[in-house]
């Protein structure tokens, strides 16, 4: 079974005048078709601006370096709108501010319609459709309601459903989700999870999943990247992470997360089930 996106060798660098600072250094991973790579690190390990590097979603004054092969082809050194196409359809992307992805003066049904139109050329019966059933099945309420209202009449927590769940109404064969509880509560942040749970088993997708927190990490992940300072700290499956990690790094992190993510885990798939 071929990998769904296989990177070797990513490096980015920031560029200022004559300056250059190297901020990942030759990372490689792959993720597999119906599985989860958790991607793992503190602030400033790398770990956001790594898929950023591989989607083009840096500034002018990075540059990225090395493979990140999607369905054959080499993602790193495509045009930003080969990328923006590849990103609208078949790599799924979920940020982990979802008032900074929607235009505050456009109400939710003209920015679903302007996706689904440019990504799958449907008409405006067609679209008005989709995102009813689209709401619906992310289990929001009142879904014509909504439809019409603008972002900042939405919580964060609605309006990360609706981004995951138009992602996922794409279709797409890669979903990457960076960080996308931070920026939400605690009793938002379980049912957003619980939603990740319930995409990957019902739909197969493959994911890759960016967070901080290994207890986040640890309910989606079958395979884990652990990030430091740029650098491959430790990789392997989550079993192996959690129970015999090789870095003094990730050593660190299960010691720090170890009490919290047995209630997380309790919350989320109850008492007898510790890991996914």
């Amino acid at each position: 079974m071929e990998p769904v996106l296989k990177v070797k060798g990513l490096q980015v660098e920031h560029h200022r005048k004559k300056k250059v600072t190297p901020i990942v250094h030759g990372i490689d991973f792959e993720v597999m078709p119906g599985e989860c790579l958790g991607i793992l690190g503190e602030s400033g390990s790398g770990k956001s601006m790594s898929l950023k590097g591989v989607m083009g979603l840096l500034g002018t004054d990075f540059q990225t370096k090395g493979e990140a092969v999607f369905q054959g082809e080499n993602l790193i050194g495509k045009s930003k709108e080969q990328l923006r196409r590849i990103r609208g359809g078949k790599i799924g992307m979920i940020l982990q501010n979802p008032m900074t992805c929607f235009d505050p003066l456009t109400r939710i049904d003209e920015q679903l319609g302007e996706t689904y139109r440019e990504h799958q050329g449907l008409k405006k019966g067609e679209i008005l459709k989709k995102s009813l059933e689209m709401l619906e099945s992310m289990k929001i309420h009142s879904p014509a309601e909504v439809l019409k209202k603008y972002p900042h009449q939405l919580s964060g927590g609605m309006l990360q459903r609706i981004m995951i769940g138009l992602a996922m109404s794409m279709e797409p064969d890669l979903l990457i989700a960076d960080e996308p509880t931070t920026a939400i509560d605690a009793i938002t942040q379980y049912e957003i999870m619980k939603e990740f749970v319930r995409i990957k088993r019902e739909f197969r997708t493959a994911m890759i999943f960016i967070s901080h927190d290994l207890g986040v990490i640890s309910a989606i992940s079958d395979q884990v990247l652990v990030l430091n300072q740029g650098k491959a700290a430790d990789q392997g499956t989550f079993e192996q992470i959690y129970e015999n990690p090789k870095d003094s790094y990730t050593r660190l992190l299960v010691d720090k997360k170890k009490a919290v993510m047995k209630k997380y885990h309790e919350a989320i798939h109850g008492k007898e089930e510790v890991l996914v």
